[in-house]
């Protein structure tokens, strides 16, 4: 295993594969490296060095009671781009992800970073108020918590019928992709998972988004339950200096999984412009 030791204490596992510029994975709440492995396999095989951590308190990393917040989590993200020497990498970011991205591109990716992906990504925030009266009332997450709380098990294998898209009428019910969902979150933390659900729902990344000056590749699934596309990856590349969107009909939250072949392609072509 590879593990980096952070400012704190607290280790953080990392797979590095591969040779040439270097592509950096964040992965969704409450899951782990292991959801990008079509994507790193593909990638690896296209020239790539492929690179995805697990986020503090998910997958291996370390179980720690503090730091579930994007600002730790971007912090954590620029002490392995460091430490790995990183530099004119691409940043993928799919949900929870997709903020720690943009996060960190804005606060610590100067001379670092040439180009950012967003996948079903939670900016510029989920959260419904006054200034953002189309987004989640905060009873949905509420209800997360509580589930998380009380129910985590079981709420993790209903979670991926919406997630993706299996509630749908005539959709094709994988379960080892819901099996898979199910392990990787378990293998995470209830406090990390818990503690979270505030940082992807209420984070606000309106100034992230505006700040970010390199070319930034938007995707969304148009039948996203989890992350609705008008009020995120429409918003989000509005926001963009430099921002390209690619919506699509039909395709779910969990779109990298389900529809991994023409994620993977529409992001090649990006990085290759």
């Amino acid at each position: 295993m590879s593990l980096l030791k952070l400012r704190d204490g607290a280790e953080l596992y990392y797979k590095d594969l591969g040779e040439g510029q270097p592509i950096v994975f964040h992965h969704g709440w409450p899951l782990s490296s292991d959801d990008w492995e079509a994507q790193m396999f593909f990638f690896l095989q296209n020239g790539y060095r492929v690179i995805a951590h697990d986020r503090r308190g998910h997958g291996r990393s370390s179980q720690t009671a503090k730091g579930h917040e994007m600002e730790t989590y971007a912090a954590d993200v620029a002490e392995l781009t460091a430490f790995l020497d990183l530099k004119d990498a691409i940043h993928v970011g799919h949900s929870t992800g997709g903020g720690e991205v943009i996060r960190y591109v804005h606060q610590y990716g100067k001379d670092r970073v040439a180009k950012a992906v967003l996948v079903s990504a939670v900016p510029p925030i989920m959260l419904q108020s006054e200034k953002n009266p189309d987004g989640l009332p905060i009873s949905v997450f509420d209800d997360i918590r509580e589930q998380v709380r009380t129910n985590r098990s079981q709420f993790y294998i209903d979670f991926t019928f919406p997630f993706y898209g299996y509630n749908r009428a005539g959709a094709a019910v994988n379960e080892g992709i819901q099996r898979n969902w199910w392990r990787m979150g378990m293998m995470g933390s209830m406090v990390a998972h818990y503690e979270c659900v505030k940082a992807f729902s209420e984070t606000d990344f309106t100034e992230d988004l505006k700040a970010v000056d390199i070319p930034v590749l938007v995707l969304h699934g148009e039948d996203d339950q989890i992350v609705p596309y008008q009020n995120a990856g429409v918003k989000s590349v509005e926001l963009l200096k430099h921002g390209q969107l690619i919506t699509y009909p039909g395709f779910p939250h969990g779109m990298p999984t389900t529809e991994a072949e023409t994620i993977g392609k529409d992001i090649l072509a990006f990085i290759r412009s």
